[in-house]
């Protein structure tokens, strides 16, 4: 099993619209249903109001990989590209 902990280091004040915006293209929605798919949830940082974190797990990094590759995935880098500073990814691997 392959997670991802992806943090999303928006631009000030600028979450909540980047959140509305990956709700709107049904980011979570989509990926769910991908094959291999076995979570991806956002999570909102108390400590950081620009912060949003990203957990995501798939069987493997063959699906991880599919993923990067749908359209889904293309359009969140644009809102990325608007609405955010910097994102860090943490990755963790288990059998």
């Amino acid at each position: 099993m392959l997670t991802w902990l992806v943090t999303y280091h928006c631009k000030p004040g600028q979450r909540e619209a980047f959140r509305a915006q990956i709700a709107a293209l049904g980011v979570r929605e989509l990926s769910t249903h991908e094959d291999g798919n076995l979570c991806y949830d956002y999570y909102l940082s108390e400590a950081d109001s620009d912060a949003l974190l990203l957990v995501e797990s798939w069987t493997d990094s063959a699906a991880q990989a599919a993923h990067t590759w749908t359209d889904t995935f293309a359009r969140l880098q644009e809102l990325k590209a608007q609405y955010c500073d910097d994102v860090e990814i943490d990755k963790y691997e288990r059998d």
